[in-house]
């Protein structure tokens, strides 16, 4: 039996009022701020958007060259490069207040109390619609190391939540001795929601120069659909750990692999590394997760989700034997 047009409800609550259209969103860093991506392919189809990485003050970023092709993936070394959160609070935010998909903005900091202040200039701003909290950033030199130690990670969380109502997204590094103690941290200490996960470290060589390809400390940001395998344990084992819901990050290009990332547990997912191939490749998820709904009598998304995951806070510590 098919579900009709009128019964399926692809809508996803993230928590504290933060109610999303369809499941798809898309990654920090991928799509800028958005102004782009509304010119070439429009933004009214997502779920939402979680905004370029934000500090407090203005960065150039790392040094060229910030980009290296891998098999089945992009390692990228930015450097968080972004015009500040004065400018984004002052500019970009009333923009966003004129579009039907909400912005979230990611925010970093080199210390908590940068993280506290970015966020205290972006509470009450209309057209900011949530925060994502990124507590790890595998290419930039110092800084944003929250995330490999779930006391830390916790601290950080707990001083950005007593600084706003706004809904609070933690996204989590997957580079970590175990991801589930770190989310149900972050869970315990006032998150609304956690995404799963950030890139993980990697580095290329040029071999003529005997030298990696990336600068400075050699290594980025691995993305693409060299992750997705990994991408989907961790989000099982972090869906196992926390109650709060879970956006799934990690090697999504088209409907099918979004759809796994819901049945492996995620509320929503975040398209990122298939958006530099393909300005449309988010829309084209859309509709295609909608159709698979519908082709198969779904009511929501959420019936996709292996049943197995439905218990909560049993996830055991460390890795699966083998």
């Amino acid at each position: 039996m098919k579900a009709s047009a009128t019964s399926f409800d692809p809508r996803v609550d993230l928590g504290r009022g933060l109610l999303l259209a369809n499941p798809v969103t898309v990654a920090s860093g991928t799509f800028g701020f958005g102004f782009e991506q509304e010119a070439l392919a429009g933004v009214g189809h997502l779920g939402a958007i979680f905004s370029k990485g934000t500090t407090l003050l203005a960065r150039e970023g790392n040094l060229p060259p910030r980009i290296a092709e891998t098999a089945a993936g992009m390692l990228n070394s930015i450097g968080l490069q972004n015009p500040g959160v004065e400018v984004v609070a002052r500019d970009y935010a009333p923009r966003w207040a004129k579009w039907s998909v909400p912005v979230l903005v990611n925010v970093a900091g080199a210390d908590i109390g940068e993280y506290v202040e970015v966020v205290r200039r972006l509470d009450g701003v209309t057209g900011i619609a949530g925060l994502e909290l990124n507590i790890s950033c595998p290419n930039i030199a110092h800084g944003l190391d929250f995330a490999t130690e779930p006391a830390a990670a916790a601290r950080c969380v707990a001083a950005v939540r007593a600084a706003t109502e706004l809904p609070l997204v933690v996204k989590l590094s997957p580079n970590v001795t175990d991801i589930t103690e770190v989310a149900r941290a972050v869970e315990d200490a006032g998150a609304d929601a956690v995404s799963a996960v950030n890139t993980y470290v990697g580095a290329k060589i040029h071999l003529p120069s005997r030298r990696p390809v990336l600068p400075g400390h050699g290594s980025g940001g691995l993305s693409g659909p060299a992750i997705k395998p990994l991408a989907l344990a961790a989000v099982i084992r972090v869906r196992r750990s926390v109650r709060i819901p879970v956006i799934g990050i990690g090697g999504i290009a088209n409907a099918a692999d979004a759809l796994e990332f819901l049945v492996a547990g995620a509320d929503a997912v975040q398209v990122g590394t298939a958006n530099f191939n393909n300005p449309q490749a988010s829309r084209e998820i859309v509709e295609g997760c909608q159709a698979f709904a519908r082709e198969h009598g779904l009511l929501r998304y959420s019936e996709l989700r292996w049943q197995e995951l439905d218990h909560p806070g049993t996830e055991e510590s460390g890795a699966p034997a083998v």
